[in-house]
């Protein structure tokens, strides 16, 4: 997949980043196939955990989308030309990635309740079908539109697409968002990403954030184990 470029130290700093936030949905859609498959009928406590899961998810997936499709590609269309089909395909795309979504959420609502393994295997078909569609249009993101952004979006527009994204996160969520970005990194992406941030979240990420997002992974996957 394209997202094993994403440690390659000439790439442009924005594509680097967007390439470290798509990780965590690459990640996170292949687990939640796996996690709910695995539940075991009737298992209505654990069925709760992952529709709650899902839910902080796809609310994540969506405000992506939405800070794209109203932030970022507007200001890259005007410098493009045939080009700019291409990101009016990521446009078209996110809209059938919505519906995928809306398919997905009715099954979860559906399988929560009583937790049937029918219920749960159509389920987990649907959360497949998502993670394929959702890494296909990543991978074209990264490859196609993303050297485009490095080339004609400046830093100040670049960072007030993360600002956005920032202000979506409810605020007992950050740490958990942090981790969920730095949990796929190379240790040189992890100091680096750490670097820009303010140094209160650097403070608060090493006090608490890390621990916080230890038990929330471990709450949603099942405590680790260890050899």
């Amino acid at each position: 997949m394209t997202s094993s470029n994403n440690s390659d130290s000439t790439l442009h700093p924005y594509t680097r980043e967007m390439a470290m936030i798509h990780q965590v949905f690459r990640r996170e859609s292949r687990l939640l196939a796996e996690l709910v498959q695995d539940v075991r009928p009737g298992d209505t406590a654990r069925s709760r955990i992952l529709a709650e899961h899902w839910r902080l998810y796809s609310i994540g997936l969506h405000a992506h989308h939405t800070g794209e499709d109203e932030m970022l590609w507007p200001v890259l269309l005007p410098h493009l030309d045939l080009d700019a089909e291409q990101v009016l395909a990521m446009e078209a795309q996110h809209r059938e990635l919505s519906e995928g979504i809306t398919e997905v959420q009715r099954l979860m609502e559906r399988w929560q309740a009583r937790a049937l393994p029918e219920d749960r295997d159509e389920l987990t078909e649907a959360l497949r079908r998502h993670h394929r569609q959702l890494c296909a249009h990543l991978d074209e993101e990264e490859r196609e539109v993303m050297p485009l952004v490095a080339l004609h979006v400046n830093e100040e527009q670049w960072h007030a697409v993360g600002e956005r994204g920032l202000a979506e996160t409810p605020r007992n969520r950050l740490m958990i968002a942090l981790g969920a970005i730095l949990e796929d990194t190379s240790p040189q992406e992890r100091r680096e990403f750490l670097a820009r941030l303010p140094v209160p979240a650097r403070v608060l990420w090493k006090l608490l954030g890390q621990r916080q997002y230890r038990r929330e992974t471990d709450r949603v996957r099942g405590p680790r184990t260890t050899a």
